[in-house]
């Protein structure tokens, strides 16, 4: 019997497209193609019996037209403060094997690129959500400000990456990322954050 399964906590990305991204109306990325970093801090969550509390992933996506309608490329990146068990957990979740709303987001990938283990350092200030990966990934975004400087919600869009939470948009104040042959340098494009809940 497979093991069930729950996490909690805070998901980001951040994307090529202009704020807010037309890829979560299901409309064509700005530039005609998608280049995205999401990223996950687990809160709470368990694998059976192994904890993955406090633990982080991050998916790098590159879609070459509508997200929908093109297979994804993607690299899968997984917090080396996981031991064997925590990091065997991880990939079966952030790759889609053990069902649950990443498996639906799974179905898009046509090609893995690579699953590594690394240090992945995630920090949530205020309105500003970052990850960092030495040599390999830099991203930051800040919340935009709507009416009475109030957040900028987006809810019930149908690409969704959290399920039942409305996403705050933000602009990136940079994504650097250079791994599997991208070069990926940008500011000022699209960002997301939100609570997320996932379970099988």
């Amino acid at each position: 019997m497979a093991n069930e399964w729950k996490l909690s906590g805070t998901y980001f990305e951040s994307c090529n497209c202009e704020a807010a991204c037309p890829c979560v109306f299901l409309s064509a990325p700005s530039t005609g193609e998608c280049t995205a970093v999401v990223g996950w801090h687990i809160d709470q969550g368990n694998f059976g019996d192994v904890s993955l509390d406090g633990l982080n992933a991050v998916l790098a996506v590159y879609s070459p037209g509508h997200m929908v309608e093109v297979p994804w490329q993607a690299a899968l990146y997984l917090d080396g403060a996981a031991n064997q068990e925590q990091s065997n957990a991880l990939a079966q979740i952030f790759s889609g094997q053990a069902g649950g709303h990443p498996a639906r987001l799974g179905q898009h990938i046509g090609t893995v690129l690579g699953v590594a283990n690394t240090a992945i350092n995630y920090q949530a200030e205020g309105k500003r959500r970052s990850l960092h990966i030495d040599g390999v990934l830099d991203v930051e975004i800040e919340a935009m400000s709507g009416q009475n400087s109030d957040d900028i919600t987006v809810a019930g869009h149908p690409l969704c990456i959290a399920p039942g939470y409305p996403v705050v948009v933000a602009k990136s104040k940079q994504l650097n990322y250079h791994d599997h042959g991208f070069k990926w340098e940008m500011s000022d494009k699209n960002g997301f954050y939100s609570p997320f809940s996932y379970q099988n």
